[in-house]
């Protein structure tokens, strides 16, 4: 793959100014600014109902925002408005992909043919949207051979080529999660929107996870965003934490910044400010004063 991707410029991918979403009478999300940086992995974490979901929504099309801006910029420079973008745009223009909290793979078709469906477009467009790719010409057939190279090198980076031919609702729960992740990149983003990736897996299964995605980070450079309750995994990979509580940012910074930001603990324990004092005492005494 590309050399020096690791020595990229750490310029922000996504920025996320000023962003408010309102459902009626409810805040959800109020005045959030953050970046993404290129190249880098970046945590979006907090509280059940701190607004994440809600976040991730906004930026891929799902949601239009109340208020705010969302940038994102392509390696070429070129930039896009996601809030002015459909949802379908947002993937094909923007190249911004996203996998959810429920796996939403094609169960009965083939481990591989679940790849090549995320591919095609590509296919659709080589067949020049006609009967051309019944007829096995050679453009359809040059291009169904790179799609099927690239769906077999993200199954050898998912460790899963050798159930290439297995249907995919006959894996393991991990493995399933490792293929969701893998259709999503044969798509080809430059920016991978992960919706709790690490939700209902093993320890073994977590490891794979995240030699999955420091591969998909140091190896191809595609960013990426997260979020995530799994701290263990979040704090081993992420380059980048973002903290949320109620629809607004409590914390932005480097894992062992927020690890040990009073309010971020705080939060977590479902404290209020002035019980905050008392609180970081008791995680201190509980962890023998390495918070």
């Amino acid at each position: 793959m590309t050399s020096g991707i690791k020595n990229m410029s750490k310029d922000a991918i996504l920025k996320v100014e000023h962003l408010s979403m309102k459902f009626g009478g409810l805040m959800a999300i109020n005045d959030l600014s953050f970046e993404a940086k290129r190249g880098e992995i970046t945590a979006l974490i907090g509280p059940n109902g701190a607004g994440k979901t809600t976040v991730f929504n906004c930026i891929t099309g799902f949601y239009k925002p109340t208020m705010g801006m969302i940038t994102m910029t392509q390696k070429s420079g070129k930039e896009f408005l996601l809030e002015r973008l459909s949802d379908f745009e947002i993937p094909k223009k923007a190249k911004v992909a996203r996998t959810f909290q429920n796996i939403r793979l094609f169960s009965g078709l083939t481990v591989l043919e679940n790849l090549l469906v995320a591919q095609h477009n590509t296919l659709m467009k080589a067949s020049g949207y006609t009967i051309l790719g019944l007829l096995g010409l050679p453009a359809y057939k040059k291009a169904e051979e790179k799609s099927i190279e690239n769906a077999r090198y993200w199954l050898e980076k998912a460790e899963l080529i050798d159930r290439a031919d297995d249907p995919a609702g006959d894996l393991p729960y991990g493995a399933q999660r490792r293929l969701e992740i893998a259709r999503a990149m044969c798509t080809g983003p430059e920016l991978l929107c992960l919706d709790e990736p690490a939700a209902g897996l093993n320890p073994r299964e977590s490891l794979a996870l995240n030699t999955l995605l420091n591969g998909i980070r140091d190896d191809v450079g595609t960013s990426i965003m997260l979020i995530e309750h799994d701290m263990s995994v979040v704090m081993e990979i992420s380059d980048h934490v973002v903290v949320l509580e109620y629809g607004q940012k409590i914390s932005d910074g480097t894992p062992a910044h927020v690890q040990n930001d009073p309010k971020v603990i705080a939060a977590y324990l479902g404290v209020e400010d002035e019980e905050l004092d008392e609180a970081i005492s008791d995680v201190e005494a509980i962890a023998g004063g390495n918070v």
